[in-house]
């Protein structure tokens, strides 16, 4: 069994974190970010450290403990460093670009497909097939990747589409006469 939940989570400088009753509020240079615990773990402030701890000796409990130990790390980690994702397109006329808060991609399709970044997520474009997704929340930046992958996601046959940095996709062989 894992015992990462037993492990505090250190402020690293510059980040300042406050805790009000179930509330976690964790502030620096990359944003502020907020996260409600649920009635069946308790998190406490001492000199700069983090403690979680469940309310019970349930499994449940100590589990959700662990959970909630993890997300605040992450918390932590992404408003002073940050987390990004890289994206590669793979195929003829493939590119990208990237201007303010929208996405551009030339995907195959007959028409360009534009996204829309959320708040708290930027995007940068460093060549016409790669598209780098940074941001403070770990789970948004996720979810943003994602998202922009489900557009045309890498076929097993060419290997076309949108794919993560450094993804092996599984190649099938053509059909034979």
């Amino acid at each position: 069994m894992s015992r990462i939940g037993d492990k505090p989570v250190t402020v690293s400088p510059g980040v300042e974190a406050v805790v009000g009753g179930q509330d976690v509020r964790v502030s620096g240079p990359k944003g502020t970010l907020e996260l409600t615990l649920p009635d069946a773990v308790q998190v406490a402030l001492d000199a700069g450290v983090l403690l979680v701890r469940a309310t019970s000796n349930a499994k449940s409990a100590k589990a959700l403990a662990g959970t909630c130990r993890s997300l605040i790390d992450n918390m932590v980690r992404g408003v002073s460093v940050g987390f990004e994702k890289k994206l590669e397109l793979q195929g003829v006329g493939y590119r990208a670009s990237a201007k303010g808060a929208d996405l551009t991609l030339q995907l195959g399709f007959s028409h360009p497909v534009a996204y829309r970044l959320p708040d708290g997520v930027a995007a940068a474009t460093p060549s016409q097939t790669e598209i780098v997704i940074s941001g403070a929340d770990k789970q948004l930046v996720g979810q943003v990747s994602a998202e922009i992958r489900a557009f045309r996601p890498p076929e097993p046959y060419k290997g076309k589409g949108v794919r993560y940095a450094g993804e092996w996709v599984r190649r099938k062989e053509a059909k034979k006469k």
